[in-house]
C-alpha cells in the first residue's frame, strides 16, 4: 500500500493529530458525516502503526463499501492489500494490512486470539449506533491492552458520541474533533401515482435527475423488494448509469 495521499476531505485537517495519536495509544474521533473519517482514518493508522489494522463496521453493508472504497484509494484489491471479512464471505491475504471486518466478527476474533497477535490497531467506525457486539469489542480490547498488548492502540469514531466517557475508558484518549460537510438541499414534490405504477414512476424521476445533474443519483427504497423493482423498472429506462439503489 502506498502513503495515503490528502483528499482535500475535512478530517485531512486533523491528519497529523490523527497519526501522532495513533502512535501513541489512540483517539476518540468525532467527525460529521461527510467528513471522511472511515476511509481515511484506517489509511492513516496503516502508515503510522505496525501491524494489521482492523476496522469495525457495524453493518455488513457498511464494512463491504468500506473495504472497496479502501482499496481504491489504497490502489489494491479487496482481498489483497485490503482485506474484508464477514458472515459468509472471508476476503483477505497475507498483504492484507487493513481488514474490514464487522462487529460480531471482531468480537469472535478477540475471543479465539486474546491477545490479537499481528494486529497494530483496532477502530471502532459508527460507534453512536452501540449494539452488544460493538460494546463487547470494545470491552474486549481494551482488556487485552491492558493485560495482554500495551502497545495496541485503539480507536472509536463516530459523528455522534459522548466522547468524554469513551476517552476515559481509553486511559484517557485524546479527543480528535473534525468538521464535516453540508450541501445546499433543495426538495421537490412529485406528483401521487398509483401504487402500481409507482415503480416505474421512480425511475422515471431518476432519469429525469440523471440528466439534469452532475455526479451519481441515490435512490432510497423503503426495503429490498423495492429497491429491486426500482432497479428492474430503472434498467429498462436505461438509468442504471451513475445510479446507486439503495
Amino acid at each position: 500500500m502506498g502513503p495515503y495521499q490528502p483528499l482535500g476531505l475535512p478530517i485531512d485537517d486533523v491528519a497529523d493529530e490523527v497519526s501522532t495519536a495513533m502512535r501513541h495509544g489512540g483517539a476518540v474521533i468525532t467527525a460529521e458525516p461527510g467528513a471522511g473519517k472511515s476511509t481515511v482514518v484506517p489509511l492513516l493508522a496503516a502508515q503510522a502503526i505496525d501491524g494489521t489494522i482492523y476496522l469495525s463496521e457495524p453493518r455488513r453493508v457498511a464494512a463491504r463499501a468500506t473495504a472497496q472504497r479502501l482499496a481504491e484509494l489504497a490502489g489494491t484489491e479487496v482481498g489483497d492489500g485490503v482485506g474484508l471479512i464477514m458472515r459468509g464471505e472471508h476476503r483477505r491475504s497475507a498483504r492484507s494490512k487493513i481488514v474490514v471486518m464487522t462487529e460480531g466478527v471482531l468480537a469472535q476474533i478477540i475471543r479465539s486470539e486474546p491477545d490479537l497477535p499481528g494486529v497494530g490497531a483496532v477502530i471502532f467506525d459508527e460507534f453512536h449506533e452501540r449494539s452488544l457486539h460493538a460494546d463487547l469489542g470494545l470491552a474486549m480490547s481494551v482488556e487485552a491492552r491492558d493485560a495482554l498488548r500495551p502497545d495496541l492502540a485503539l480507536v472509536v469514531m463516530s459523528a455522534t458520541i459522548d466522547a468524554i466517557p469513551i476517552s476515559g475508558l481509553l486511559g484517557g484518549a485524546p479527543i480528535i474533533a473534525a468538521a464535516g460537510r453540508t450541501f445546499p438541499v433543495e426538495t421537490v414534490w412529485s406528483n401521487r401515482v398509483p401504487e402500481a405504477r409507482w415503480a416505474g414512476h421512480v425511475a422515471q424521476l431518476t432519469a429525469t435527475a440523471a440528466a439534469q445533474v452532475r455526479g451519481s443519483v441515490i435512490v432510497l427504497c423503503p426495503d429490498v423488494e423495492d429497491q429491486r423493482r426500482h432497479r428492474r423498472a430503472g434498467a429498462a429506462r436505461s438509468v442504471r448509469r451513475r445510479t446507486s439503489w439503495r
